[in-house]
C-alpha cells in the first residue's frame, strides 16, 4: 500500500473508499444523503466555472458550515458583485513584491535554520517544521508576534477538524468552539485593523479601503484555507520525491522543480472535495440537477485519474490547477502559497541527498497528512 493510499484511509476511513467508488461508476451520479456527486475534471470546472447555477451561498453549500463561525462576509461564502469586489481590494496582499516582502520578513530566517540542520546531518521532522512555519505567516497575516506560531496553527485547525464530508453544517456547540478558536486569531487583527500601521497586514486591509468587517472575514479566509493545506501538502511533498527517486534528481537539475510541485499538488489535492449548492434547474452532464441540490466536486477522483505521480507527464488542461479551483472563486492565496512552498522545499533540496528515516499518518483529519515525517541528510 502507498502512503499516499495510508494518508488518505487514515484520515477518512470510510468516506476516501466511498468517494473513489463512485467515480468508478460514473463521472456524475446521485448519492443518497450525500448529493450529487462529480468526479470528472471537465465537468468540475464547468461547475466551478458557473455561478448563475452552481453557488457557494445555497443549502449544502460551504455557507452552511462556515457563515455561523465567520459570518457573512467571507470570500468563502460569497457570491457575485460584493464577493468580486472584496477579492479587488485583498489582491494588493498578494502581488509579487507584497508576497516577496511577506515571505522575506517571516520566512528567511527559520528556512535558513532547516537547510543548515540538514547540512549538519540532524534528523528533522518537517510537520512540526512547516507547522511553526505555517504559523508564522498566519501570525504576521492577523498581527499576532511571531512567539505565537504554534497557537496560531492550533487555532486554525480547531477550526477546520470539525468538518466532516457528510456533515452539511455544525451543531450549536461546534460552531461556539469553532468561534472561539477563530477569536484567537481575530482580536489582534481587530486591533490591527483599528491601528491602520501599514506594517501589519490588517492596516494595509484598512488602507485597501476593507471595512473591519471585511479585514477579520479575510483573516478568517486565510486560516481555513492556508492552515492545514500547506502543512498536509510540503511534507508529502517530499514525501513523493523521495518515494519516487526525483529528491536527487531536483537537486542536480531544478529546471523541473515547477513541474513535481504541480504534479505533487495534483496527487495530493489540497481541497480534496469541494461543495456548491444548485442556484438554478440545470444538468451536470447526463445528470438533471434542482435548485437546492448538493453537489460534492471530488477534486481527488478529478485529479488522480491520470495516475501516479510522474512530473514529467504534462497536465490536461481540464486537470490544470483543479486543485486550487476554478472561475471566480480561483485561489486568491496562491502567489503565498507557492512562494512558501518553495522557500521550505529550496532548502529541503540544498542539503540532498536526503532520506526518509521515519514517518507516520495522522488520523481523522480534514486534509490527510504525515503527523510526523522526519528527513535526514545521506
Amino acid at each position: 500500500m502507498s502512503w499516499e493510499l495510508k494518508l488518505h484511509l487514515a484520515a477518512h476511513p470510510v468516506a476516501y473508499p466511498l468517494v473513489r467508488a463512485v467515480g468508478r461508476i460514473a463521472p456524475v451520479i446521485r448519492v443518497p444523503r450525500v448529493g450529487v456527486v462529480v468526479s470528472d475534471a471537465a465537468l468540475a470546472k464547468e461547475v466551478l466555472n458557473d455561478p448563475a447555477h452552481f453557488t457557494k451561498t445555497g443549502p449544502g453549500s460551504p455557507a452552511d458550515l462556515w457563515t455561523p463561525v465567520v459570518g457573512p462576509t467571507v470570500l468563502l461564502n460569497m457570491e457575485g458583485a460584493a464577493h468580486g469586489d472584496l477579492r479587488r481590494k485583498l489582491s494588493g496582499l498578494f502581488t509579487p513584491r507584497s508576497v516577496s516582502d511577506l515571505c522575506g520578513a517571516v520566512l528567511d530566517a527559520p528556512v535558513d535554520e532547516l537547510r543548515n540542520e540538514l547540512r549538519a546531518g540532524r534528523p528533522v521532522d518537517l510537520v512540526a517544521v512547516v507547522r511553526r512555519l505555517v504559523g508564522a505567516v498566519i501570525c504576521e497575516l492577523v498581527g499576532l508576534e511571531a512567539t505565537e506560531a504554534v497557537a496560531a496553527h492550533v487555532a486554525g485547525t480547531a477550526i477546520t477538524s470539525a468538518i466532516r464530508l457528510g456533515r452539511r453544517s455544525l451543531t450549536p456547540a461546534q460552531v461556539l468552539r469553532c468561534r472561539q478558536s477563530l477569536g484567537v486569531l481575530t482580536r489582534p487583527a481587530a486591533r490591527a485593523w483599528a491601528d491602520g500601521d501599514p506594517a501589519t497586514v490588517p492596516g494595509r486591509m484598512r488602507q485597501l479601503g476593507l471595512t473591519e468587517e471585511e479585514a477579520l472575514g479575510a483573516v478568517a479566509a486565510f486560516v481555513l484555507t492556508g492552515t492545514e493545506t500547506l502543512v498536509s501538502y510540503i511534507p508529502r511533498l517530499v514525501a513523493l520525491l523521495h518515494d519516487f527517486g526525483w529528491l536527487d534528481r531536483l537537486a542536480a537539475d531544478r529546471s523541473r522543480v515547477d513541474d513535481a510541485v504541480a504534479e505533487a499538488l495534483r496527487v495530493t489535492v489540497p481541497s480534496p472535495v469541494m461543495l456548491r449548492s444548485v442556484a438554478a434547474d440545470s444538468r451536470i452532464g447526463r445528470v438533471r440537477v434542482r435548485a437546492g441540490d448538493r453537489v460534492v466536486i471530488a477534486t481527488i477522483s478529478a485529479a488522480n485519474a491520470p495516475g501516479s505521480f510522474d512530473p514529467e507527464r504534462p497536465h490536461p488542461p481540464q486537470i490544470r490547477q483543479l486543485w486550487f479551483g476554478a472561475g471566480p472563486h480561483f485561489c486568491l492565496g496562491m502567489p503565498l502559497a507557492q512562494a512558501e512552498i518553495r522557500a521550505v522545499l529550496g532548502a529541503v533540496l540544498d542539503a540532498a541527498p536526503l532520506s526518509v528515516v521515519d514517518r507516520s499518518a495522522a488520523r481523522r483529519v480534514l486534509i490527510p497528512c504525515y503527523s510526523r515525517l522526519v528527513v535526514r541528510r545521506g
